[in-house]
C-alpha cells in the first residue's frame, strides 16, 4: 500500500485522511491497517512518532460501522496526555465529538459516566481509572469488540498490569485486539499471549534505536553547571526545547530558573493538575512556550511535531528510556539533535546506554566558561 486511496474505506473516511493531508502512510500504517481491516489481531512494534496512533484509528472507524449497534471499541494507554490526543486525532477524522468518552483520572467523574450511560461507540481509557469504575460496577465492557493496547510497554512500566488482565477479563473472548509496544521484552509477550489470537506480526525498523535524523551529542558537565550549559544551548541554537529531568521537584526548579533568566519555559509531571499539563501541552505546541520541562511518566503522552532539540538534563536510567526521550525529534523526515548531560560519574553509565543501542554519540567537555570543548 503507497496511498490511502488504495484502501477500500467508505467514501467519508477517505474524504477526511485527503483533507487532513493524509496521503501516503507510514510504513506501520501500510503493514497495520489490511491486516486490521480484514478483522484479524495486530501485534505492532514500532518507535514513537511512527504514526501508530492512525493505523488503529483507520480500521477502528471502518470496522465499526459494521458492527452491531450497540458495539464498542475501547482504546487503553497509558496517560490522559495521550488519551486526549487520540480523541484529538479521532475527531479530526470524524468530525464527531459524540462519538468517544474520555475515561481517566484527574477529570471530574459525573460527566465521565453520563457518557458511558449513553454507550458510546468509543471509550479511550487509561487503565486507572477504567479499573476503578469496574471494580464499583459503574461501566459494563460487554459490548466491546475492538480493543486497542496502545504504547503496552510503558503501560506495563508503569504498574499497569494488573489493571490490563483486569480490564481484559471482563471483555467478550470474541473480540479483536491490537496491540501496540515500542518494545517487545518477555513481559509484553507475556501479555500478547494471553489478550491476542494468532496476530499479525508488524516490526517496524529496530525496536530500541535513535532515529537516523537526530544528532546524538553528549556534554560531559558539572551538576552544578547543568543549568547554565542549558542556557547556553538554549542561546545557541534555535527553535523548541524539551528538557527531560528525572524528579517533578526538578522539573519545577528548572523551569522556575529559566523563566528567571528570560526564556519561556513551563513544565509537566505528574504533581500538575490535569487542566495545568493540558494548558502547559497546548502552549508548547502552539509555540507560546519555547522551551518544555518534563518528566519521563508525564512526557510518555507528549506527542508534539517539530520538536527541535530534546535535552537529557538528567540521565535516563535505561537505554529504552534514552530511545523513547531521543524519540521526541527528528521525527518523520525532519532533522532534531538530542543532547545528553553526563556528570562526572555518570560517564560509565552513558557507555553502557551506548554500548547496548549500539550507538556513539558526539562527546563535549564543559570548561568553567561553559563551553564545550
Amino acid at each position: 500500500m503507497k496511498q490511502f486511496s488504495e484502501l477500500s474505506l467508505s467514501q467519508a473516511l477517505q474524504q477526511s485522511l485527503a483533507d487532513s493531508n493524509f496521503i501516503h502512510p507510514t510504513p506501520v500504517q501500510a503493514a497495520a491497517i489490511p491486516p486490521a481491516l480484514e478483522g484479524h489481531d495486530v501485534l505492532a512494534t514500532a518507535q514513537t512518532g511512527t504514526g501508530k496512533t492512525l493505523s488503529f484509528l483507520v480500521p477502528l472507524i471502518e470496522r465499526m460501522p459494521a458492527a452491531s449497534q450497540n458495539a464498542t471499541a475501547l482504546v487503553l494507554l497509558p496517560t490522559r496526555e495521550l488519551a486526549m490526543q487520540v480523541l484529538e486525532a479521532l475527531h479530526q477524522l470524524t468530525h464527531r465529538k459524540n462519538l468517544a468518552v474520555l475515561v481517566c483520572g484527574g477529570l471530574p467523574e459525573g460527566p465521565q459516566l453520563a457518557a458511558l450511560r449513553r454507550g458510546p461507540r468509543l471509550i479511550v481509557a487509561t487503565p486507572g481509572r477504567l479499573v476503578d469504575y469496574l471494580s464499583r460496577r459503574l461501566v459494563n465492557l460487554n459490548c466491546v469488540k475492538m480493543l486497542v493496547l496502545d504504547e503496552v510497554d510503558r503501560m506495563l512500566d508503569m504498574g499497569f498490569k494488573p489493571a490490563i488482565r483486569r480490564i481484559a477479563e471482563a471483555l467478550p473472548a470474541d473480540r479483536q485486539t491490537l496491540c501496540y509496544s515500542a518494545t517487545l521484552s518477555p513481559a509484553i509477550r507475556e501479555v500478547t499471549h494471553h489478550y491476542l489470537r494468532n496476530p499479525v506480526r508488524v516490526e517496524i525498523g529496530s525496536v530500541l534505536k535513535p532515529s537516523p535524523n537526530v544528532e546524538l551529542r553528549s556534554f560531559e558537565v558539572p551538576v552544578e553547571k547543568k543549568q547554565e550549559l542549558l542556557e547556553h544551548l538554549l542561546g545557541e541554537h534555535g527553535g523548541s526545547f524539551l528538557v527531560f529531568v528525572r524528579t517533578k521537584h526538578g522539573a519545577d526548579r528548572v523551569a522556575r530558573r529559566l523563566s528567571r533568566a528570560g526564556y519561556s519555559a513551563t513544565q509537566i509531571h505528574g504533581d500538575r493538575t490535569q487542566s495545568q499539563r493540558s494548558a502547559a501541552l497546548r502552549n508548547f505546541a502552539e509555540g507560546r512556550h519555547r522551551v518544555l520541562v518534563a518528566t519521563d511518566v508525564a512526557a510518555r503522552g507528549i506527542d508534539v511535531a517539530d520538536v527541535a532539540h530534546v535535552v537529557n538534563f538528567d540521565m535516563p536510567k535505561e537505554a529504552e528510556d534514552f530511545v523513547h526521550r531521543v524519540g521526541r525529534t527528528g521525527r518523520a523526515s525532519s532533522r532534531g539533535v538530542a543532547s545528553t548531560f553526563v556528570a562526572p560519574d555518570e560517564v560509565c553509565s552513558l557507555r553502557k546506554i551506548e554500548r547496548a543501542l549500539a550507538i556513539t554519540t558526539r562527546k563535549y567537555r564543559v570548561r568553567a566558561q561553559t563551553r564545550a570543548a
